[in-house]
């Protein structure tokens, strides 16, 4: 079911700013925002808070969720914006499974920024050591994956914000 609507999948590593830019986004756009870690099973923040990387198993019923706050949206006929880290391809996949009108917007930078972002962040359950973990199960969208883009994170925020209100542009009727 095809729309003049969209929801942007805000994905990326740890700390690769998806809540500051899919929220400033969401405020430009007039779009709604959900935070996909607040999505996260209780389990899923408890095992994350306690240091310990998330295993595919643990990620399923986090996915479900993303991709059904996804379909509301377009039976809503709205747009809005869901931050995720969608690392690999087979989540991006369950995601999109019956959502026509899902875009990925890949923010990334090479590890050193990112790692120095995280060890400036407060408030967050991801510690600095689960880093590796993530940039090793990141796999990279390729051209192959329709509607995903690439966003560059080592420029300021306001042109990431830019570069993503770019992107998301020529989904919108």
């Amino acid at each position: 079911m095809e729309t003049d609507t969209a929801v942007f999948i805000i994905m990326g590593v740890s700390s690769t700013g998806k809540s500051t830019v899919g929220s400033m986004l969401a405020t430009q756009g007039g779009f709604k925002f959900i935070d996909g870690d607040d999505l996260h099973p209780r389990e899923n923040v408890l095992k994350m808070s306690g240091g310990e990387a998330l295993n595919d198993e643990d990620r399923a019923p986090w996915l479900e969720r993303i991709r059904d706050a996804a379909f509301s949206m377009q039976m809503k006929n709205e747009n809005g914006v869901i931050v995720c880290s969608a690392l690999k391809k087979a989540y991006r996949d369950k995601i999109r499974e019956g959502n026509d009108n899902v875009v990925f917007l890949h923010l990334h930078a090479n590890k050193e920024i990112i790692a120095e972002r995280m060890e400036n962040r407060e408030g967050h359950f991801m510690p600095t050591d689960l880093l590796h973990n993530q940039f090793a199960t990141l796999e990279i969208p390729t051209i192959e994956e329709a509607k995903t883009h690439q966003i560059d994170v080592a420029n300021d925020i306001e042109q990431v914000v830019l570069d993503c209100i770019t992107a998301s542009q020529q989904y919108l009727g």
